[in-house]
């Protein structure tokens, strides 16, 4: 199964899900949401499978520095419009999008 891991490299979340990845044997690939990703396309995808309370970290320093306006902004456009709101990682199997570390997540994957 090719994975590939949506992230940022300093987040911590992100490195333990690299780590166990790599731990397990599992190949990935790596691409930065905030340098590298293709947003416009990733977005509408990841929340159709996921949805926006799943996708966007509502706990994040970046939503709480939102305007209520911005905040009432179109999931799609907010997170194109600010990549470090969507949780993470996200990743994608080619089948399915798995969102966060959690032991859910590490189930389907490891």
């Amino acid at each position: 199964m090719a994975l590939t891991l949506y992230g940022l490299k300093n987040c911590d979340t992100c490195k333990k899900a690299m780590k166990a990845l790599d731990a397990s044997g599992q190949a990935y690939a790596f691409v930065d949401i905030r340098a590298d990703a293709e947003l416009k396309s990733l977005v509408p995808s990841w929340l159709e499978s996921a949805g926006s309370d799943v996708l966007i970290n509502r706990r994040s320093t970046t939503w709480r520095n939102l305007s209520e306006a911005e905040r009432e902004t179109a999931p799609d456009a907010l997170l194109i419009a600010n990549p470090t709101l969507v949780k993470r990682p996200v990743i994608a199997t080619g089948t399915d999008i798995h969102v966060g570390w959690t032991k859910d997540v590490q189930a389907a994957l490891l």
